[in-house]
């Protein structure tokens, strides 16, 4: 297989996992940072944590999965992220380490005040992570603050609070509305009464405000406020790792939007998520908990796909040194091991994909109140 079409595959492929991630993983995080505002009674909120039980933890492998192909396919792109962006990512692994705890200690003692605490960290357990992940993704548009000298070792400038200017901090709380929304439309599926009834206003408010966000930070890029990357000549996509060997340029106009000019396909992408808003919005309003669940994930992976069509083929473009910006097709493994990695998705991921469709199967069902105070000492 050729070396330029294996680069694609795997850009695909790592695409495919992170929406994986943010489909199956979004809806945990979405629902437990709104459960303690739609969850009014320790039942209501019982019943909520139960929904995600049985799923949670495997959900949580996506992620894993995503960082190891990152690691496999673009060491460079692992390197640089990892190191640089250090801070922003022990507080998402700090913030993710109060799920499971919370999980297995909420309900160990019958105290309102030990409840209510873990209540709350099990949303910032849910919450940090959606909103960074987005604040991350906003940064990419704005660059990175790295160089790589000549034997190709990185130099990060930036620090932790510099992620945090306007437009990141938009696509922070375009990530957040988003998976709030799905976390919602999840709840409308797996629970009932006053519970459902909160779930379903909570889905539509953030539906809503997803939808004003997303636009918004489209309408940004598109009026040219944020200088889009491009290649100043013509590049090898079949060559070998070499950051450094090609000429990078900023431009206003079209900037970002250059993809979406040359192949006008593309467009489809925002389009489905704008369409996912208004879907999950209309589901919420007439109660179809299915077509508000519809809705969301339209929105999730049309979102993904607008800002991964929008940066390729930068995956780590740099402020500081735009020559030194990663892409895939310089910042990738050898041929010979995304050969191997190709043959090992083609048989791995269509298993993890029909028993993941099993265990949701087998597992479906409502949780009801009753259910919950009828087996309180075998369920979260």
């Amino acid at each position: 297989m050729e070396y330029e079409l294996l680069k694609i595959i795997w850009w695909v492929l790592v695409g495919v996992l992170l929406i994986g991630f943010a489909l199956t993983d979004g809806f945990d995080m979405g629902a437990m940072a709104i459960m303690p505002f739609v969850g009014k009674t320790d039942t209501e909120r019982r019943s909520a944590i139960n929904t995600i039980a049985p799923h949670w933890d495997g959900n949580q492998v996506w992620f894993i999965t995503a960082g190891g192909a990152l690691f496999a396919a673009w060491p460079m792109v692992y390197a640089v992220a990892f190191s640089g962006l250090y801070w922003a990512l022990l507080l998402v692994l700090f913030a993710l380490f109060l799920r499971p705890v919370g999980f297995d200690y909420r309900s160990k003692l019958e105290n309102t005040t030990w409840r209510n605490a873990w209540d709350w960290a099990l949303c910032i357990g849910g919450a940090v992570p959606a909103l960074v992940f987005g604040i991350a993704f906003g940064n990419l548009f704005l660059g990175i603050p790295f160089n790589l000298d000549d034997t190709l070792r990185s130099t990060y400038s930036g620090s932790f609070f510099g992620l945090l200017n306007p437009f990141a901090l938009l696509c922070g709380v375009v990530s957040l509305s988003m998976l709030c929304a799905h976390g919602g439309s999840w709840l409308m599926l797996r629970t009932e009464g006053d519970l459902y009834k909160r779930a379903a206003r909570t889905t539509r408010y953030m539906s809503i405000v997803f939808l004003m966000g997303f636009v918004v930070a489209g309408v940004w890029l598109f009026m040219g406020h944020i200088n889009g990357y491009s290649f100043a000549s013509h590049i090898n996509t079949n060559a070998a790792l070499n950051p450094l060997a090609k000429v990078v340029v900023t431009t206003a106009n079209p900037g970002w939007m250059n993809n979406y000019h040359t192949y006008p396909v593309t467009l489809l992408a925002p389009l489905i998520a704008i369409l996912g808003a208004l879907l999950a919005t209309g589901g919420s309003v007439i109660n179809k908990a299915g077509l508000s669940f519809t809705g969301t994930s339209l929105s999730i992976i049309g979102c993904i796909l607008t800002a991964g069509f929008a940066l390729f083929p930068f995956l780590l473009p740099s402020s500081v040194q735009p020559n030194s910006s990663l892409t895939l097709w310089d910042a990738v493994s050898s041929q010979k091991t995304l050969g191997v990695m190709t043959i090992a998705a083609c048989i791995f991921v269509p298993l993890i994909l029909l028993y993941t469709a099993w265990s949701y199967y087998k597992m479906w069902g409502v949780i009801t109140n009753q259910h919950v105070e009828s087996h309180s000492h075998h369920l979260y």
